[in-house]
């Protein structure tokens, strides 16, 4: 197949050329700056002569948006907001205009669009979308309206021929540098990987292996449409998703952090703690009922996938089968 990643030279992009290259398909990525084989130039928000790319593609993963990595302030919310919501209408009015669309259009969205919850998971059908729940900072909604207008564009958008999934993904774990599981672990070495806020808060996360795979899986369902939960069966409270993660590094003291600590962390990190501290308990409802099977349900056993492949330097690598 060719496929096409707007946006697809991040982590996530990194993950998914890198596998569905190997499995023999055509990937072209579509970024701001070129400078590799299979890149192609686009802005990110005018149609131009990638549209030719698409234009004949099976498949198209739009992968776009500034990262949510950041200081939560008004221009960068701003930048977070424009950069999803503009990619995604262009790519919709090119393959709308697309004389030979795509198939399917695959639309990155997150798991952050759920409310910040301890007492229940969140899966497509019963889960509660964020935003309004109490007990939590004010801005933190921001990050809601963000995914809810990333989602409305991909739906919106008049694509007659094409099947449309928005993927709500948990943090996908790889062991290239510079991703999350890169980050993580280099706290868990450190001795900094403990509780933060007390550590109850959930996280949600993906084996880059599963992730991959699927994309692969929505990619052959025909029936599948609309939001779609990518997070492993079983989160965990953040205490004990780092204590695991410090055994697979061998390292048995983890240091807590306040509240109040991880503002001052954050801040000098150039980031914000919502990503620290909302608990996003979300769970794969529709993947597990279409019957996707997990290679790395569960934590522990990821975590010591990718602490192996880290130490090995086969970033690509895998012990699950294809």
């Amino acid at each position: 197949m060719r496929i096409v990643i707007p946006g697809g030279t991040g982590q996530v992009g990194t993950v998914l050329n890198r596998a569905l290259s190997a499995a023999g398909h055509e990937v072209v990525v579509l970024t701001r700056r070129p400078g590799a084989p299979g890149e192609v130039y686009w802005d990110g928000r005018t149609p131009g002569p990638w549209a030719d790319v698409i234009d004949g593609s099976d498949v198209v993963i739009n992968l776009a948006g500034r990262s949510v990595n950041c200081r939560y302030t008004p221009a960068n919310l701003r930048a977070m907001m424009d950069s999803r919501v503009l990619s995604a209408r262009v790519v919709g009015e090119v393959i709308g205009a697309a004389a030979r669309p795509p198939r399917v259009w695959l639309q990155m969205s997150t798991a952050t669009v759920y409310a910040h919850r301890f007492d229940a998971p969140h899966d497509e059908a019963t889960g509660v979308i964020g935003g309004a729940e109490p007990g939590v900072p004010g801005y933190w909604s921001h990050s809601v309206d963000i995914a809810k207008a990333w989602e409305r564009e991909q739906e919106e958008a008049a694509t007659g021929r094409t099947r449309k999934v928005a993927l709500r993904s948990a943090m996908v774990m790889s062991p290239d540098r510079g991703g999350v599981f890169d980050v993580l672990s280099w706290l868990a070495r450190v001795g900094l990987g403990g509780p933060v806020g007390g550590g109850a808060q959930y996280v949600s996360w993906i084996h880059d292996h599963d992730f991959v795979r699927a994309v692969e899986f929505l990619v052959d369902r025909d029936d599948l449409t609309g939001p779609v939960n990518l997070a492993a069966p079983e989160p965990l409270p953040q205490r004990a998703f780092m204590r695991d993660l410090r055994e697979v590094w061998r390292m048995p003291v983890g240091l807590p952090a306040t509240r109040w600590m991880a503002e001052v962390g954050a801040f000098a990190l150039r980031s914000d703690t919502e990503l620290l501290l909302k608990s996003r308990r979300v769970v794969p409802g529709r993947l597990l009922e279409a019957g996707f099977g997990f290679a790395y349900p569960r934590w522990p056993e990821a975590a010591g996938d990718l602490a192996r492949r880290r130490r090995e330097g086969r970033r690509g690598a895998s012990s699950a089968p294809h």
